[in-house]
């Protein structure tokens, strides 16, 4: 049956995301999608384009049992394979389902590191994210209805209309918060367990409006690597690598995470910490504008766009925002500072830039639209 907020939100990829041309070549990996619809029609505005549309589908099942028995060679010849096909796409369209969330969730570690460095890193971290025009995004499934507390229809709805925003206002209201941060030395956060320092000078600002990521809604930058300073506790859990992190806290001396614990995971956190140097200090700090995200559901890409949240990130920069930090983590961290969260404060230099969420300056009005209600109702 046609649905035509597919045919929406596969324009959305297509046409805003990609900006797809005659004559470009496109790759479209899908992974543990339950339907080939949303597949079907991007190959097929590709072609209306002119572009080439090529197809790779995965199964998390399948990929487990790659991982699970991987060895350094056989891991570094799927890179290799998959890097050299990346070398020669303009353009890439990731979209990623989960029948199961915790799919790899008995991968041991040194085999996920092994993914991490000599398949995930080549592919997707040399040439993916620097050399093409990529988005990725997930699929609405019935693993990611449960972990948002909703039923899987509602969960369709709010899926579509979170990833279908009006982009274009997104970006009208982002850029005076960009004009901001790029102004901006000292930034200070303060929330319960969390009172951390640190200098954006001279670093560039990137604003976020489903260019890269569906949905969409941040403002990112980095830290100077080594100027990080204080404590952050995160209140949102993670799931990363197939475990589900919680109550995740951090110390920084001089921008490295000295002190690292979490309430259920602590070891093995530290562990993947230790991947490399880079992965005790900080690559992006980003403030999460998508007032239509209001709590989190162990999804990243979703989680760091929730409204009144920032996220702090171990790990490697992004080229458009370099700090300088190299790592084969990056690793999405979420702090929510609405009142429902227990609050918080965002300073640039002595100026409060945000309370409990909502941003406090005039020309910061626009990002707080849907959100003010929702905070008054809560309270």
């Amino acid at each position: 049956m046609h649905d035509p907020r597919i045919s929406r939100l596969a324009e959305i990829l297509i046409d805003h995301s990609c900006q797809l041309a005659s004559g470009e070549k496109i790759l479209i990996e899908a992974i543990d999608i339950p339907h080939p619809q949303l597949v079907c029609r991007l190959v097929e505005l590709a072609a209306e384009r002119g572009a080439t549309p090529l197809v790779t589908l995965k199964n998390n099942e399948v990929l487990r049992s790659l991982y699970r028995t991987g060895t350094k060679e056989t891991i570094s010849a799927a890179g290799r394979f998959e890097a050299a096909r990346m070398k020669e796409m303009d353009a890439y369209v990731g979209i990623r389902g989960a029948a199961n969330s915790n799919q790899f969730a008995d991968v041991p570690l040194e085999r996920m590191d092994l993914y991490q460095q000599f398949w995930w890193q080549p592919v997707h971290s040399e040439i993916r994210v620097p050399k093409t025009k990529w988005v990725v995004l997930r699929y609405p499934t019935d693993s990611m209805a449960q972990a948002a507390n909703m039923s899987t229809a509602a969960f369709d709805d709010f899926y579509f209309r979170v990833c279908t925003a009006d982009y274009a206002r997104m970006a009208r209201d982002q850029e005076p918060l960009v004009a901001r941060m790029k102004a901006a030395d000292r930034v200070r956060i303060v929330s319960p367990g969390t009172d951390l320092r640190f200098s954006i000078r001279g670093i560039d600002v990137r604003p976020c409006y489903g260019q890269r990521n569906i949905p969409d809604g941040e403002v990112f930058t980095a830290p100077i690597r080594d100027s990080v300073e204080g404590t952050i506790r995160y209140n949102a859990p993670s799931r990363y690598q197939g475990t589900v992190f919680e109550g995740i806290e951090f110390e920084f001396r001089q921008g490295k995470i000295v002190r690292a614990t979490s309430r259920n995971e602590t070891d093995k956190l530290n562990r993947i910490l230790d991947s490399d140097e880079g992965a005790r200090y900080i690559g992006e700090w980003s403030i999460g504008c998508n007032n239509l995200v209001r709590q989190p559901m162990l999804d990243t890409l979703f989680d760091e766009k929730i409204g009144g949240s920032i996220h702090l990130t171990p790990g490697s920069a992004y080229d458009e925002c370099d700090n300088g930090n190299r790592s084969r983590v990056h690793w999405d961290l979420v702090l929510i500072q609405t009142p429902e969260y227990g609050g918080g404060e965002i300073w640039f230099d002595d100026e409060l830039v945000r309370k409990d969420g909502l941003f406090v300056p005039a020309d910061l009005q626009g990002l707080n639209e849907g959100l003010e209600g929702a905070i008054a109702n809560s309270r």
